[in-house]
């Protein structure tokens, strides 16, 4: 396989792609210690921000990395034929506590439709809910073209 074109994709590219995914993985630090989970992600273009419903139980691993207020990394991708397409949000994740909801983040949060990686053995009343913003400091996207070399001529 050999690398044929690599390039920045636009802010409307990069939008684009975000719109018409609703998952990715999203990747916290804290120290020389990460943690890294598939989620689901409401995203508002005209702020360029994502929306999360974070779902975890007491004493889970996810739980300890929120609670330290840890950097984060959400990595959004696809691969159409000999095309792949990636985008990387760096920032800070921030809860937004619920009484300080508004209607245009509950409409952010529906963009989300569902966690759909969420399968728990704990009944729902052990399982805390928590929503978060990232208003990502960095967002790139990248569009990679592949030409693939089959092994026919």
């Amino acid at each position: 396989m050999t690398l044929d074109e690599q390039s920045t994709m636009s802010p409307d590219e990069t939008d684009t792609l975000l719109a018409r995914h609703e998952t990715g993985v999203l990747t916290l630090a804290r120290d020389d210690e990460p943690y890294a989970i598939p989620i689901s992600y409401g995203y508002d273009a005209g702020e360029r921000q994502f929306y999360l419903r974070l779902v975890s139980t007491p004493e889970s691993e996810k739980r300890r990395f929120l609670a330290s207020e840890p950097e984060s990394r959400l990595v959004v991708y696809e691969e159409d034929g000999d095309v792949y397409r990636s985008v990387v949000a760096t920032g800070q994740l921030q809860e937004i506590p619920r009484e300080e909801l508004t209607v245009e983040h509950i409409e952010q949060y529906g963009e989300a439709k569902r966690p759909l990686f969420e399968i728990w053995g704990q009944g729902k009343h052990d399982l805390d809910i928590a929503l978060y913003r990232l208003d990502p400091g960095q967002l790139q996207g990248r569009r990679i073209e592949v030409d693939r070399d089959d092994g026919t001529t």
